[in-house]
């Protein structure tokens, strides 16, 4: 079950197995995946197990690969190591981020600022959102050793947002704005605008609400239509969102942080998407989730690159 995907300085990709807990170096024109290494102490469960995976944009002299795990009692951050075509454990950085069965997280992403972004969910405890001494339904800002980043709203705390039921998509566009989707619970799901100390309202609100204290989304879809998990900008500077039970992907315009009206593409083409992430080249390279809970075809689950042409105006 592919699920986390992150390119490397030759334009390779390494992508996430969950189930598997391993590690895969695939590259463009159809060549077989080569298995890199893993993860030791992944313990997959329902929607948990090895998820999110980061490449240090230090990458060319420090080596490091950062990844998303669900072990025995949590779920963590581990910086690992990949020498030619073997990546080796290194330490966890980052661990009691709360684990379930569901309600993970598990994105990985640096920031244009250097420091990495951890999306977690609330793992089924809804409170957790609400509660800044949790890690759980948060947007977590750390540098690459799991310490608070400098500049993080609250003193000492690694969270840069709260209030979030089930974050698996973040995304930086070229004025540095951070977008992230969310799963909603049976009424809307939500593509946001991230500000730092932010409080996006679950379990209090789900999707508009328009309450002071809170910060409603720019996008929401009905559960059935999205069931958002992954997000790229694109080249085009449109977010692009993977659709999980609306088995399609989210193309959603946006100017100056505010979002025009999305636009529904591949539509049943490929079933259910996991991730959506933006190659070296601009196109947009796409993770099926087919084999679960889904219908899978012959050759699911797939890494799809997909044409220029997704997208565009034509």
């Amino acid at each position: 079950m592919p699920w986390g995907l992150a390119f490397l300085p030759d334009g390779s990709a390494l992508v996430t197995l969950r189930d598997e807990g391993t590690v895969l170096r695939v590259r463009d024109g159809g060549a077989r995946p080569v298995p890199v290494g893993q993860v030791p102490g992944v313990r997959p469960v329902g929607e948990a197990g090895l998820l999110g995976i980061a490449v240090s944009p230090r990458f060319a002299t420090d080596r490091s690969v950062f990844v998303y795990f669900t072990a025995a009692d949590d779920n963590r951050v581990m910086r690992m190591t990949l020498d030619g075509d073997t990546l080796r454990p290194g330490p966890v950085i980052v661990d009691g981020i709360p684990k379930g069965d569901h309600h993970d997280g598990g994105r990985l992403e640096f920031g244009p600022d250097g420091f990495l972004y951890v999306s977690t969910g609330d793992a089924g405890n809804r409170p957790a959102a609400q509660d800044r001494s949790s890690l759980g339904g948060k947007i977590l800002r750390v540098t690459t050793d799991g310490r608070p980043a400098p500049g993080n709203p609250f003193p000492g705390s690694r969270v840069w947002s709260l209030g979030h039921r089930n974050v698996q998509g973040l995304a930086w566009d070229s004025a540095g704005r951070l977008y992230a989707s969310e799963f909603g619970q049976d009424t809307w799901d939500e593509l946001n605008l991230i500000t730092p100390g932010a409080n996006y309202g679950w379990p209090t609100v789900e999707g508009r609400a328009g309450r002071a204290g809170f910060t409603d989304p720019l996008v929401q879809w009905a559960t059935d239509d999205a069931s958002p998990s992954g997000i790229a900008v694109g080249r085009d500077g449109d977010v692009y969102v993977a659709a999980l039970q609306g088995r399609a992907l989210w193309q959603v315009p946006v100017t100056g942080g505010r979002a025009g009206t999305p636009r529904k593409l591949l539509d049943g083409t490929y079933g259910r998407l996991r991730t959506v992430a933006t190659g070296p080249d601009g196109r947009l390279w796409v993770i099926t989730s087919n084999t679960f809970r889904g219908r899978p075809a012959a050759d699911d689950d797939r890494v799809i690159i997909l044409p220029p042409s997704v997208g565009s105006a034509g």
